[in-house]
């Protein structure tokens, strides 16, 4: 965690309706790792492979009180996805294409995207790791369906098929939104209910996929769902803080819950790591030479300058 030094309101915050938070009282800002895409991009007058994230992400990490730090995919292996959470104190699976069916036992669908295998098996990786670790976690729509598939589950891979329209991808980036009952059971309803709520939860949410989740994977309960079934949300019981929702959250700037309650979550992972092993974070490197020479000729010039005030102060009452 990083501390700001910025003073916090004593007011509770649930980051939901326009509310942007600090870190609910006290300073500490957890660091909250994004997955991104790697894809070929143009600025200016390049036209290269570039990592990119939509800034709506870390926007929403932000005005939650957390420090967003972006993953693009890269070589992974499980103790290079150890290393990085390492460093971290929660973990975002964003949004993006198509999972590669052969990694859930199926042919491709003619409508499934193109693979991203470096992308599938970096953020594999990671999930892996925070699963093991309890890292609090959010997936965001391919993040709840990589959650599904990590754990065994399977996918539709395309909804027009089983729902007989496209009302969960219209295309052209437009957000279709769509109603979804939540289970008041769930800690998501815990997130996004309000104390005067009546005990039935439904909410409109924005969404943009043409796929879902099937056969679930181990552990994991379905915590949301629409009119027709499909599954909206999904969290592994017994865990302190994994949940994943289809929708895309943070296409909602004026609700924040979800996120601020990741930031909560992954606020206490650090103190409760801190706690118990007080210097698990990686020692500070020494500095290297040409740095300490840096410090050590402006040191010189601050005595020198000091004592040049001195003696001038004496020569003027002589």
């Amino acid at each position: 965690m990083c501390n700001d030094g910025s003073r916090n309101s004593d007011n509770d915050n649930d980051g939901s309706r326009n509310n942007d938070s600090n870190g609910g009282g006290s300073g500490a800002r957890p660091l909250i790792g994004l997955t991104t895409y790697l894809e070929q991009a143009q600025s200016g007058v390049w036209d290269v492979q570039a990592a990119f994230l939509p800034k709506v992400y870390f926007d929403a990490v932000n005005r939650a009180g957390g420090i967003a730090v972006l993953l693009p995919p890269q070589p992974a292996s499980h103790e290079i996805a150890r290393c990085v959470l390492d460093r971290l104190d929660g973990l975002i699976i964003t949004g993006g294409t198509d999972i590669a069916p052969e990694s859930y036992g199926q042919a491709a669908h003619s409508a499934t995207d193109q693979p991203r295998p470096d992308r599938d098996a970096w953020e594999q990786s990671l999930l892996t790791a925070a699963l093991e670790r309890s890292l609090p976690f959010l997936g965001i729509c391919r993040g709840a369906q990589l959650l599904n598939v990590t754990l065994g589950g399977t996918l539709h891979q395309h909804l027009p098929d089983l729902a007989g329209s496209r009302r969960y991808q219209a295309g052209g980036g437009t957000f279709s939104r769509v109603g979804v009952d939540i289970d008041p059971t769930s800690r998501l309803a815990g997130l996004l209910a309000h104390p005067t709520a009546a005990h039935h939860l439904t909410l409109d949410v924005p969404v943009y996929h043409h796929q879902a989740i099937d056969r679930l994977g181990r552990g994991l309960r379905v915590t949301a769902a629409t009119d027709d079934g499909i599954v909206e949300a999904i969290e592994l019981d017994g865990a302190a803080f994994a949940l994943a929702v289809q929708w895309h959250p943070e296409e909602s700037p004026d609700d924040l819950r979800l996120f601020a309650g990741l930031v909560s979550a992954a606020r206490t992972f650090a103190a409760d790591r801190a706690a118990a092993s007080p210097t698990n974070r990686p020692p500070t490197a020494p500095a290297p030479s040409w740095s300490r020479n840096l410090l050590h000729k402006a040191d010189s010039a601050a005595k020198n300058d000091s004592t040049a005030v001195v003696d001038s102060a004496e020569r003027g009452h002589g």
